[in-house]
């Protein structure tokens, strides 16, 4: 049955619908807990509908106008509960073996890593490849530069690692931001394995908590204080196995990010849709998607009006406007992304530990 026919029946269901005078039938609306008015049977459109973000009403009020009119028999609505399985086996054998798998593709992962020559005298520096693999680890592990030390020696024993970083190279190493541009490579290197899987993808931010503090002299209420900083983590993933195929970290704003994300992903992968909440609605941006073929499906913010601008900006907002179940089909599946800062978070917590 069609979508807007099962909601007309579920409206028409709760009862509540009263014809008006000429034409004119008050419905209740699905979300705002109020009314709406339809002129059913007139060439203008329906009225509007405050549950429906202050646009046009839908045909899902029409047809629920037609049941009570008619007497047109209740289609019935029937949904089959979803049930999933937990194959309990596989999954104690991977969080048991976890972290032996993580040491050794991180160490795999570090292989292709080379470090640039040294010019001039001094002591021969630490290959970058075993850097990058001691800061990732101590990132993994959870812990201080000193507690992650017997990590680090166990690799090194291990063969995973050709020289022991001690905890306070570490620590200078975090604070040097050239390593920045490597990592973000890593990132994407780990996800071309599923190039031939991934096709439709999300993006979102998420704020990440630090542990130094911003504080000022408040002269209105005299005292200090203080307020923690923070970072914002910009994420393009996968929405079929939640991988990220690129980040950025920085103070910037949602929409100025999603055209490099994205231009960075579609370079390796073969993009076929993008969602994204309307944080990220703009023209610039559905002009970006289409220029590398990508149909976006991004939220539109209210009030925005569709006859302006790109003829794909035009076109989405037509499909937002007049096929509203099968364009939130689509963009719901941003809700992936946030299932990716809920498995980051739940790991790693809410604030980055490391200097």
């Amino acid at each position: 049955m069609d979508k807007r026919k099962e909601r007309g029946a579920a409206i028409a269901k709760t009862g509540g619908i009263r014809q008006g005078r000429e034409g004119q039938w008050l419905v209740p609306s699905q979300h705002a807990g109020c009314a709406c008015l339809v002129a059913y049977g007139q060439r203008e459109r329906p009225g509007r509908c405050p549950g429906d973000g202050k646009r046009f009403a839908f045909w899902k009020h029409i047809f629920a106008i037609e049941i009570i009119k008619r007497g047109a028999t209740m289609p019935t609505v029937t949904e089959e509960p979803t049930r999933y399985t937990q194959d309990w086996p596989n999954y104690n054998r991977a969080q048991v073996n976890e972290g032996d798998h993580f040491v050794q593709l991180l160490h795999d992962l570090c292989q292709g890593i080379v470090t640039p020559p040294q010019t001039g005298r001094g002591r021969p520096r630490t290959p970058l490849a075993d850097v990058v693999f001691a800061l990732v680890l101590k990132v993994y592990v959870g812990m201080s530069g000193r507690r992650t030390d017997s990590w680090v020696r166990r690799c090194h024993a291990d063969g995973l690692l050709g020289t022991p970083i001690s905890y306070n190279a570490m620590s200078d190493w975090f604070r040097r931001g050239e390593l920045t541009p490597l990592l973000r490579t890593l990132v994407q290197e780990t996800a071309l394995p599923l190039k031939g899987v991934e096709h439709q993808f999300a993006v979102d931010s998420s704020g990440i908590g630090t542990r130094a503090y911003d504080r000022w002299y408040d002269e209105k209420h005299g005292r200090f204080k203080r307020r923690a900083k923070f970072r914002t983590a910009h994420i393009i993933c996968g929405t079929h196995t939640h991988i990220v195929t690129d980040l950025l970290v920085n103070d910037c704003g949602d929409a100025t990010q999603f055209k490099p994300l994205l231009e960075r992903t579609a370079a390796r992968f073969d993009v076929a849709e993008v969602s994204a909440d309307k944080a990220y609605s703009s023209k610039k941006n559905h002009e970006a998607a289409g220029k590398l073929g990508v149909v976006p499906f991004i939220h539109f913010k209210s009030g925005t009006r569709g006859d302006n601008g790109p003829e794909l900006w035009r076109s989405m907002f037509r499909y937002y406007q007049y096929k509203e179940p099968e364009f939130f089909a689509h963009y719901h599946r941003r809700s992936n992304v946030e299932t990716v800062f809920g498995m980051v978070k739940g790991k790693f917590g809410a604030f980055v530990k490391s200097k």
